[in-house]
């Protein structure tokens, strides 16, 4: 369980850093994710009403009061163990876009549980936790990587908590996030998938899912392109997601390992080579895509291996 949640620490201020992640990573569609370096930084303490203060990335949502995805958490958290929600203020500094397939919803509803557990005196487990946020995003593998940092696989069990196998992959993993102008909702992306799938098809992805985290573990670049292809959710996002199919055209010789879906989209997380020059890359792909009419904003980042944590 993290330091700062304590039964006894319900009338001190609660400082909580949370990364973006990257869920599904192309064949582990449900099961697997990453968290990587771009932060939800939040700051709350009692006062006499809820109050909201943002700045970063998409700011003006972060900052509106009503409605606000952490609060709104906070509240049915302690509602449904009898607590009263004690008015708090709370300033965000976020970096983490919103509805573009970064794990932004799940970081939220980890920092209002987080805040529930603190100020209403909670004695929560880390996998009650995780399996709280888990029930609210109908799926555990965004919150499972946000809470625990690194790469996760994660499932749900019968009573309700979250089964987590937290790895830390080896050595760096340079990662560019192209992140368009429009969001896309989880909804929209699930509503494209099949019902059923061919037999060959699950296979496949069963087998890349067990070589991608081979990969990512073990450190084995080599084996990372291929392990990275899906049947199961990609084919069918892409025409909501154009990034996905521009990139995967990118000549090799770029300095690219491989492109998946970030989440449900629309971004998309770029696997780099190592030893790529990182202003290099960025240009060709820039210029990959506007010669596809396309446009994204392109961020550097990394695996990172610290999930949620205090700051000063």
């Amino acid at each position: 369980m993290l330091t700062f949640m304590t039964a006894q620490a319900h009338s001190k201020t609660l400082t909580l850093k949370l990364p973006a992640t990257s869920a599904n990573l192309g064949p582990a569609f449900d099961a697997a994710a990453l968290a990587f370096r771009l932060f939800l930084k939040v700051r709350a303490h009692p006062a006499a009403d809820f109050a909201v203060t943002a700045k970063g990335t998409d700011a003006q949502l972060c900052g509106q009061l009503e409605n606000h995805l952490i609060l709104t958490t906070y509240r049915e958290v302690l509602a449904a163990e009898n607590k009263p929600a004690v008015p708090i203020a709370v300033k965000i500094d976020n970096q983490i876009p919103l509805g573009k397939g970064c794990g932004s919803s799940a970081a939220a509803r980890l920092a209002g549980i987080a805040m529930a557990v603190h100020f209403g005196g909670l004695r929560w487990s880390d996998n009650r936790i995780v399996g709280e946020a888990s029930l609210r995003e109908h799926h555990p593998d965004n919150a499972a990587a946000c809470w625990f940092g690194g790469l996760t696989v994660a499932r749900m069990s019968s009573s309700g908590e979250a089964q987590v196998a937290r790895f830390l992959p080896k050595g760096k993993w340079p990662l560019l996030l192209a992140v368009p102008n429009a969001s896309l909702s989880t909804g929209k992306a699930r509503a494209v998938l099949p019902a059923e799938y061919p037999r060959a098809d699950v296979v496949h992805n069963i087998q890349n899912s067990m070589l991608l985290l081979s990969a990512l573990v073990q450190g084995r670049r080599e084996l990372l392109t291929s392990a990275l292809h899906d049947r199961i959710h990609q084919p069918y996002r892409a025409p909501l997601c154009p990034l996905l199919p521009a990139l995967a055209s990118l000549p090799r010789e770029v300095g690219v390992l491989g492109s998946v879906l970030s989440g449900a989209g629309p971004s998309v997380l770029i696997f780099l080579d190592g030893n790529a020059k990182l202003g290099r890359v960025a240009a060709q792909i820039k210029a990959h895509l506007e010669a596809a009419r396309l446009r994204a904003e392109l961020i550097p980042t990394a695996t990172e291996e610290r999930g949620a944590s205090k700051f000063l």
